[in-house]
């Protein structure tokens, strides 16, 4: 194993945390498989390191493994929903140990348009005409504790009403215990009729007051803001970067599984076998 160097770098604590969530090597299933040459904890460290720094793959420090062979498991477990599964049982962790139950009920929702680079091809980039930014928008559902349920990603173009459609769709999926949705005005209109008929959800806005001006913390809505304030301390966000709009989202999610393994382990709390959560069924 390398030597623990880096910021980004997971503590013991963390890596027992994410290490019994990942899925088996296929070594040791029962179809079979040849070893992986690379220890996992490396390959973990490397995509965090990417998160964190904002590096380029190809700029992957010496002491991690290749940076296609970091790549290539990044793109599998994102394709195979392992990162998802990751995020909720943190998530549900989480919530346990605040007293409250492992899925959310309620949850905000809001967007944010970033600009995107020049590797991002014409086909997912789009230019926000209120934000006056060329690039993508990140749309995020968290629960009322800011913890992240949902990360999509689009064309910064496409209006925040016409994206919650699929959000919310994904959302009752993925999470069928979700009933309300707070949002933002933009929310509005027909999406709230077509959400509660089609998904039964309810979906409540929250204005900003009237006749104030500058800067107002927002009940609900600042808890979403919040955690996109977290995942854009990660400099692979301050804009973005990927070929792949799939990419971006489990980037996205990467930086929010660092954040949560931080808070679990901050207060000096063990993962024992009897303690660990179940990753959710694909």
């Amino acid at each position: 194993m390398r030597e623990r160097r880096y910021p980004s770098d997971m503590t013991d604590h963390e890596w027992a945390l994410v290490e019994q969530l990942l899925p088996l090597p296929a070594s040791e299933t029962t179809r079979g498989g040849r070893p992986e040459k690379h220890p996992r904890r490396e390959i973990v460290d490397a995509i965090r390191y990417v998160v964190d720094t904002g590096c380029k793959w190809r700029a992957l420090p010496a002491d991690f493994p290749p940076w296609r062979t970091v790549w290539g498991f990044m793109a599998r477990w994102a394709a195979a929903g392992v990162i998802g599964q990751i995020r909720d049982a943190l998530a549900g962790r989480i919530r346990r140990e605040m007293g409250r139950g492992p899925r959310a009920v309620a949850t905000i929702i809001d967007s944010q348009s970033v600009k995107a680079a020049s590797t991002v091809g014409k086909d997912s980039r789009g230019y926000d005409a209120g934000k006056k930014i060329n690039g993508r928008k990140r749309h995020v559902v968290v629960d009322t504790k800011g913890l992240p349920l949902m990360v999509m990603v689009t064309p910064a173009d496409l209006h925040d009403s016409a994206a919650a459609k699929e959000v919310l769709f994904r959302l009752r999926l993925t999470h069928p215990e979700i009933t309300l949705v707070w949002a933002d005005r933009a929310y509005a209109g027909k999406l709230v009729t077509w959400a509660k008929k089609h998904l039964n959800l309810t979906i409540k806005t929250i204005s900003r007051p009237k006749d104030t001006t500058g800067f107002v913390v927002l009940p609900r809505r600042w808890v979403v803001e919040r955690s996109l304030a977290w995942m854009m301390n990660a400099r692979r966000h301050a804009r973005d970067y990927e070929r792949l709009i799939q990419h971006s989202e489990t980037l996205i999610t990467w930086a929010a599984i660092t954040l949560m393994t931080r808070r679990i382990t901050r207060a000096g709390a063990t993962w024992t076998q009897q303690s660990r959560p179940t990753a959710p069924a694909t």
